[in-house]
């Protein structure tokens, strides 16, 4: 396997991490520009939850990438990758609950009883929580290898309920949730034909 130089993983991690801020300092710029549009709600709230589900998506992509590369540093920015998108879906959720709903709990429930992709959106924010919580060094020496793996194994459950939660939302032009799920089933696809060699 390839391993990379100390100065080419700490130029690989500031790269990541300035592709991973595009999209805030983009949502900012345009908030102050006054570029989001009639309904800068709706604007946030998509564009966030849009780079959720990228971010989950290029997660994913590090394992099959590694594998095919032999680079072995790519694993040094998955946790990177992953962060930045439970910081997009806290992004997306706090728009909802904030600047669409403005903490209103009954309107809230009353929404989710109507609208059930929220349910569906909201179950897989749920489920990131504990992902976040443990992604340190730490937390995997406290967890152990293996039951920390198999607790971030939720990772495949949440992009399925994230590219389900877009695809009811959409509901007319399937196209963008469709060219996710093809992504997606492309990466476990991998990982289940990986396990079988």
């Amino acid at each position: 396997m390839a391993v990379a130089s100390a100065a080419q993983l700490r130029w690989l991690k500031i790269g990541v991490f300035v592709l991973a801020c595009y999209p805030l300092l983009r949502l900012i710029f345009l908030g102050v520009t006054d570029g989001l549009g009639t309904n800068p709600i709706e604007f946030i709230t998509r564009s966030s939850g849009t780079w959720t589900l990228v971010g989950l998506m290029l997660t994913l992509t590090v394992t099959p990438l590694r594998q095919l590369s032999g680079w072995n540093s790519l694993l040094r920015v998955r946790r990177m990758l992953g962060l930045f998108s439970f910081f997009y879906a806290c992004l997306h959720f706090i728009t909802y609950i904030w600047l669409d709903q403005f903490f209103d709990f009954a309107a809230i429930i009353k929404d989710v009883y109507k609208r059930p992709f929220i349910t569906v959106g909201f179950s897989a924010f749920v489920l990131l929580i504990p992902l976040a919580l443990t992604s340190s060094n730490n937390m995997i020496r406290r967890l152990g290898a293996r039951r920390w793996q198999l607790l971030h194994r939720l990772v495949y459950v949440i992009a399925i309920l994230g590219v389900l939660h877009y695809a009811w939302l959409v509901k007319k032009d399937l196209t963008q949730p469709l060219i996710y799920a093809a992504v997606l089933t492309v990466l476990l696809g991998w990982r289940v034909l990986h396990r079988r060699r």
